[in-house]
């Protein structure tokens, strides 16, 4: 009886007092309630629209009658898809990893380098930046045709070797940002340039790298235009955004088998975003902290 006495009173929240909190964060974060349903109804009815039957895709229903998961394995039997997804794969991460390859140490010298002519080269950089890549396109395409490698990926793969203007102006801003003390602590200790870019620039930098990576994955992931210039003769270099046009295309009455496709070809850009979306937002936001 007594342990019961000396038991702690717990104070419990009215029901009043905890609805008028709901209520006070819902107003608060109202406008990003309602920008968040803008982007995320339209994927909902996406996946809703996948499910549904090939005759009610075609209504104004936003609800399935019944369900049909099996859509999904229609797809896969319709079309190449996991061939698709390879090539694009293949191509998104190659082009991702030659981009980083050449553009860091341009940024890096850009930005920590002291050199005749580096405003210049940064001006023009930024001048490559506004050139519509269709500018170039007959030229490009002449020279790829000659050495044969019209029908592959390589034409947009090899291109990333010799750095990407956006990339490199991005990994600038942010290195920018790195104090010089490092560098100089670095150099007094007997590193090297290069050297000090692998062991001090680096780790320091991470997020502004993973930032322009994902842009260049992103791109590459969602290219149509290259793919459809250089690899159109070629169905087995098809990329996911050129194979799912030709899906498009041919089954353009079955819109629940065409979402379907989408939903497919959406699903592994979002969780990649998912995953890395703490150093992508860290590395856009720190880019023009010093300019």
């Amino acid at each position: 009886m007594t342990a019961l006495l000396e038991r702690p009173v717990v104070a419990t929240t009215p029901k009043a007092v905890r609805r008028q909190r709901r209520l006070t964060w819902i107003a608060r974060h109202s406008i990003a309630i309602a920008v968040s349903i803008m982007f995320v109804a339209p994927v909902v009815y996406l996946l809703l629209l996948s499910l549904m039957t090939s005759d009610q895709a075609l209504t104004s229903d936003y609800w399935p009658d019944t369900w049909h998961p099996e859509n999904y394995v229609r797809v896969f039997q319709a079309t190449p898809l996991p061939r698709y997804l390879l090539n694009t794969v293949v191509y998104a991460v190659c082009a991702t990893a030659f981009m980083l390859l050449s553009s860091v140490p341009a940024a890096y010298a850009l930005a920590k380098l002291r050199f005749r002519g580096r405003n210049v080269l940064f001006l023009v950089i930024i001048c490559v930046m506004m050139l519509p890549p269709q500018v170039v396109t007959v030229p490009l395409y002449l020279m790829w045709a000659r050495y044969g490698l019209t029908g592959t990926l390589w034409p947009l793969i090899l291109p990333t070797l010799l750095g990407d203007a956006f990339s490199i102006f991005l990994l600038r801003q942010f290195l920018l940002t790195i104090p010089q003390d490092y560098l100089d602590a670095a150099r007094v200790d007997g590193c090297g340039e290069w050297r000090t870019l692998l062991r001090v620039v680096l780790p320091m930098a991470r997020p502004g790298i993973a930032a322009a990576g994902l842009f260049q994955f992103f791109y590459a992931w969602n290219d149509y235009y290259g793919p459809l210039l250089y690899t159109s003769e070629n169905e087995n270099a098809w990329t996911l955004s050129l194979g799912l046009a030709s899906f498009h295309s041919v089954h353009h009455v079955d819109w629940n088998l065409v979402t379907a496709a989408t939903v497919l070809a959406m699903a592994p850009i979002v969780i990649v975003f998912f995953f890395a979306q703490r150093a992508f937002v860290q590395g856009v936001t720190l880019t023009g902290v010093k300019g």
